[in-house]
C-alpha cells in the first residue's frame, strides 16, 4: 500500500497563486447529493467554506438512527463532508472510508461507516457543533459542516392528488423520504416544530458570509427547509452576502415533476416572500424558456447567468469542475469589492 501523500493539486497551486491573502467567505446550504456537488465546486475556488444542511431527513441508515438514538439526522451531514475531503490520498481515503455501507444480515446492514462517527462523536462531547469539527479535522475537511437547527425536524408537505382516487383533494404528506418520492403536486411544505431554532454558529456564518449559495438539490425537502428556519431565514435576508441560487438540471421524479426552471423559483418565493436574489444559476441546456427565467429571477431582484454545468454521462448530475467555473465568474462579475479582489 503506497503511503498517503499530502500535496497540492495543479489546480490549487494556480488558485494559491492568483489569490495570495483572503479569499471569499462562501456559505452554501443544501442537503443531500445537490449540496454535496455545490461543495465539490466550491472548495476549489475558495478555503473558506461552510456548509449548512438540512436536518429533516428520516429515511435509510440516518432515519434508523434517529428514532432508535434520538439524534439529529447525520447522513447529508455525512456527504457534506465527504464532499468536502481533499484530492489528495488521505482525503480520498477518508471520503471513501464514511460513505462506506456496511452489508450484512444483521442489524448493522446499510449503515454509513460516517453516520456511526458523528452520532458517537455526538454521544462522547454532547456538541452537535463541536462534534463535527472534530469529523472535519480527522478527514482534513476542507471547509465547515453545520447542522441548520440542533433539533431533528419533520417535513410534512401539502401535496394535491396524493391519492390519485381523489385527485384534487389536499392531504398533509409526512417524513422527508416521504415527500421526496410523493406522486400528486407538492404545494407547499412546513417543519414540525414550526419554528426550531436555527444553530448560532449557521446564523453568524450566513452574516458574515460574502456570498450565500443556495442549491442546488431536491428542491422541497433540501433547499426550501432552510427558508422554514426563521432565525435563518431572518440571516439571509439581513445579510449583507450576495446570494446566487443554483438550480437543479432537471425536475425530480414526484417532488417537481413537470416543474420549469421558473417554476422552481415561484415556489421559493411563496415559502420566503421578502427574500431577495443576486444571481440564478442555471444550465444553458436546461432553460428551454429564457425570458419567462428571466422574469421569475427578476422578482427577487436577480440576474440569469447560464452556464454549461453539467457533468458529461448526460444525467442530473453537475460537473464539480465546470460548476466551480460557473460560481468562481460569478463571484467576480458580481461580487462586491471585497478583501480577496
Amino acid at each position: 500500500m503506497k503511503p498517503y501523500r499530502r500535496r497540492a493539486s495543479t489546480l490549487t497551486v494556480r488558485r494559491t497563486l492568483r489569490r495570495r491573502g483572503a479569499q471569499p467567505k462562501v456559505v452554501a446550504l443544501g442537503g443531500g447529493m445537490g449540496l454535496s456537488a455545490s461543495l465539490a465546486a466550491l472548495r476549489r475556488i475558495t478555503g473558506d467554506l461552510t456548509a449548512v444542511v438540512t436536518v429533516a431527513d428520516d429515511g435509510g441508515s440516518s432515519g434508523r438512527l434517529r428514532e432508535e438514538l434520538g439524534v439529529l439526522p447525520p447522513g447529508d451531514l455525512r456527504k457534506a463532508l465527504a464532499a468536502l475531503c481533499g484530492d489528495d490520498d488521505w482525503g480520498q481515503t477518508w471520503a471513501r472510508v464514511i460513505q462506506h455501507r456496511f452489508q450484512s444480515k444483521g442489524e448493522i446492514n446499510g449503515h454509513a461507516v460516517g453516520n456511526l462517527l458523528i452520532v458517537a462523536l455526538w454521544e462522547q462531547l454532547g456538541d452537535p457543533v463541536q462534534a463535527l469539527d472534530l469529523v472535519g479535522l480527522l478527514l482534513g475537511a476542507q471547509g465547515r459542516v453545520l447542522p441548520m437547527s440542533a433539533v431533528p425536524l419533520e417535513l410534512q408537505a401539502l401535496v394535491k392528488g396524493h391519492d390519485p382516487e381523489r385527485p384534487d383533494d389536499v392531504d398533509t404528506v409526512a417524513g422527508q423520504a416521504t415527500v421526496a418520492l410523493t406522486p400528486g403536486e407538492v404545494q407547499s411544505v412546513h417543519l414540525v416544530p414550526n419554528d426550531p431554532p436555527a444553530v448560532p454558529e449557521a446564523v453568524a456564518a450566513v452574516l458574515d458570509a460574502d456570498w450565500v449559495v443556495l442549491g442546488p438539490g431536491s428542491w422541497f425537502s433540501s433547499v426550501i427547509p432552510h427558508l422554514l428556519v426563521p432565525e435563518l431565514l431572518d440571516a439571509l435576508i439581513e445579510t449583507k452576502a450576495r446570494k446566487v441560487l443554483s438550480l437543479n438540471l432537471a425536475p425530480q421524479p414526484g417532488e417537481t415533476d413537470g416543474f420549469s426552471p421558473q417554476r422552481h423559483l415561484e415556489v421559493l418565493g411563496r415559502h420566503a416572500p421578502k427574500l431577495a436574489l443576486d444571481v440564478v444559476l442555471a444550465d444553458e441546456a436546461a432553460v428551454p424558456d429564457r425570458d419567462s427565467l428571466a422574469d421569475a429571477a427578476k422578482r427577487f431582484g436577480a440576474a440569469v447567468e447560464l452556464a454549461p454545468v453539467a457533468g458529461p454521462d448526460g444525467s442530473a448530475k453537475h460537473d464539480p469542475e465546470l460548476l466551480a467555473a460557473a460560481y468562481d465568474r460569478i463571484f467576480r462579475m458580481h461580487g462586491r469589492i471585497g478583501p480577496w479582489r
